[in-house]
Formats: structure tokens, C-alpha cells, sequence
């Protein structure tokens, strides 16, 4: 299952991506300043994380910053969830290794969610429907071989 830490001070929008995403079929856990980010990320090693930047203790800029000091943890895509959508702070968040940004009083939900398949692809939910649709599909295939008149029923 591909894990997600989202860092994010404020309470509510921390619990609504936290359930949409536990929806869409990803591991996902949390973290309410970077510090406490930082430590579940070096302890967990997740897929992506969902990073806010202006938090107590220490702020998404210094994570990131942290986390470019090492290789294993540079690798992991970073989306940045920011009250700003200033193009210096963005500028300054791709060069630290963010690959993606949203402004929180602009986007919905689905959009974090369509960032986040973007980066590491679907959750374990649309993973399962899709291989049972191909599952189903191939054994369709394999009975029309055996049985061709059954093309034309109806199920």
C-alpha cells in the first residue's frame, strides 16, 4: 500500500486529507509540525508527502531542506499544501525538491487527489477495481474462446 505522511498544523484540513486519501485506498498518516514530519518520514520512508510551510517548530522550507541533506529522503515527491501561492516561495520549494504546489483557499480536495496520482500513482482502491475489471475481462475473453455463442447474451 503507498504510504502518505501529511504535515499540516491546522486540525481540520489535516483530518480532511487525511479520511479523502485513507479513502482513495492510501496508507496515510500525519503529523502536526515539522518536526514530528521529519522524524515519521525518516522512520516510515513514505510514497509522498503532503507538506504545509508555515509551521510551529520547524517550518516546511526547513524540512525540506533537511530532508535534501539526505539522498534517501530527497527522492520522495513533496507536494507543498501553502496559504501562499507567491512565485518566490514556490521558486524556492521546487529547488528544494517540491514537485507540485496548491494554495489551500483554491483547491478541492479531488485536486489533491489528482496531484497525488500524478506523483505515485492511484491508491490500492482503484488498483483493486482495476485489476478485477481486467480480471473479469480475461476470463470473458477465455469463455468466448471455448463458448462463441455466448458473445451475444446478455448478463
Amino acid at each position: 500500500m503507498k504510504k502518505i505522511i501529511i504535515v499540516e498544523d491546522e486540525e481540520i484540513l489535516r483530518n480532511l486529507l487525511h479520511k479523502k486519501l485513507g479513502n482513495e485506498g492510501y496508507d496515510v498518516d500525519v503529523a502536526e509540525n515539522g518536526e514530528e514530519g521529519l522524524s515519521k518520514i525518516k522512520e516510515n520512508k513514505p510514497d509522498l508527502i503532503l507538506l504545509d510551510i508555515i509551521m510551529p517548530k520547524m517550518g516546511g522550507f526547513e524540512m525540506l531542506e533537511e530532508m535534501q541533506k539526505e539522498e534517501e529522503l530527497s527522492k520522495i515527491p513533496v507536494i507543498v499544501v501553502s496559504n501562499s501561492g507567491q512565485p518566490v516561495e514556490i521558486d524556492r520549494a521546487q529547488k528544494l525538491g517540491a514537485k507540485d504546489w496548491l494554495v489551500k483557499t483554491e483547491f478541492d480536495p479531488q485536486e489533491v487527489i489528482d496531484k497525488v496520482v500524478t506523483q505515485i500513482g492511484k491508491g490500492e482502491k482503484e488498483d483493486f477495481i482495476e485489476e478485477k475489471k481486467e480480471e473479469i475481462e480475461e476470463e470473458r475473453e477465455e469463455n468466448l474462446k471455448d463458448n462463441p455463442e455466448e458473445e451475444n447474451k446478455e448478463f
